[in-house]
C-alpha cells in the first residue's frame, strides 16, 4: 500500500519507475494501444496521446461527426453505430446538453396516465405550501422514465401494478377503475400495500410496486421547481453576493478567525 500512495522519491519511487522501464522493454507491441487496457504501458499511453493529436489536428478538414467519430474508432477500436432515432440531439459523441431531445417514444396510454396521476397524487396531494404531484408534471415524468429502452422492467411492474389498481377498485367498490373511486377509497385500498413488512404475503408484489412508484412521484416532484421550494432548498439561484455561513452555523462547528482564511 506505501508503494501505490508514496511519492516518486525514495526506494520506492526508484522501484516503480525501473518496473515501468522494464514494462516498456519486456511487453510486445500489439500495434494497438489500448488492445489491453489493464496492461497499457508508458510506450502505449503515448501512443494514444499522439494519435489523438494527431486526429484533433485532422478534424479542421472533416464535419464535426466524422472527426468524433474517426477519433472513437481509432482510439478504442469500435466504429461507432449512428443514432438510431434522428430526434436525438447532437452527436453520439458529443450529445446536445444545451437542447435535449428525449430519443424514445412515450408508452404509457391516456388510461395509464390518469391513473399514474391519481396515484401520485395520493402519495403527494395539494397543501398550503405546494401543488399536488400531477399539476407539476410528475406523471409526464414517469412516463418518459418507464418508456426508456432500459426500464422495460419497471415498465412491465408499473402496468402489473396499475392494473391491479383498477381491478381492485371494481371488485371492492364497482368502480370502473382507481381514478373514479373518492379519496377515501383510494387510501383504503393503498393502505393495504403502502408498506412491505406490513402487507399480508398475498399483496407483497403490490407492495413492492407500491415503494418504486412512490420512489418514482417523490424523485419527479421534488427536483421539479415547485418541489425544491417546498423543500426550500435555494441552489442554482443566482445571488448579488455571499457573506458566508451564519454564525450560528460557525459556532457549532467550532469555526472562527484563521480557521476561515
Amino acid at each position: 500500500m506505501s508503494e501505490e500512495r508514496g511519492g516518486s522519491g525514495g526506494v520506492d519511487g526508484e522501484r516503480r519507475r525501473d518496473t515501468v522501464g522494464r514494462d516498456d522493454e519486456r511487453r510486445p507491441d500489439t500495434g494497438h494501444p489500448l488492445a489491453d487496457p489493464s496492461a497499457i504501458t508508458r510506450r502505449g499511453a503515448l501512443k494514444v496521446i499522439a494519435a489523438t493529436a494527431a486526429l484533433g489536428g485532422a478534424a479542421a478538414s472533416c464535419a464535426p461527426e466524422e472527426a468524433a467519430e474517426s477519433t472513437h474508432e481509432a482510439l478504442s477500436g469500435f466504429d461507432p453505430l449512428p443514432p438510431s432515432n434522428p430526434r436525438a440531439a447532437g452527436t453520439l459523441t458529443d450529445p446536445d446538453m444545451l437542447a435535449p431531445v428525449v430519443p424514445w417514444e412515450m408508452v404509457l396510454t391516456d388510461d395509464e396516465m390518469r391513473l399514474v396521476a391519481a396515484l401520485a397524487d395520493v402519495i403527494i396531494p395539494a397543501d398550503d405550501r405546494s401543488p399536488a404531484a400531477s399539476a407539476v408534471g410528475v406523471p409526464e415524468y414517469i412516463n418518459e422514465f418507464v418508456s426508456a429502452p432500459a426500464h422495460k422492467e419497471q415498465l412491465t411492474r408499473l402496468r402489473g401494478g396499475l392494473a391491479w389498481l383498477n381491478r381492485t377498485a371494481s371488485e371492492r367498490f364497482g368502480a370502473t377503475g382507481f381514478p373514479a373511486l373518492t379519496l377515501a377509497q383510494q387510501h383504503e385500498i393503498c393502505d393495504g400495500i403502502r408498506f412491505e413488512p406490513d402487507a399480508p404475503a398475498e399483496l407483497k408484489p403490490q407492495a413492492r410496486f407500491f415503494d418504486e412508484f412512490r420512489d418514482m412521484v417523490s424523485t419527479g416532484f421534488w427536483t421539479s421547481e415547485d418541489g425544491m421550494r417546498d423543500l426550500g432548498y435555494v441552489g442554482n439561484v443566482p445571488i448579488p453576493s455571499f457573506d458566508g455561513p451564519p454564525p450560528e452555523v460557525l459556532e457549532r462547528l467550532g469555526l472562527q478567525g484563521e480557521d476561515l482564511v
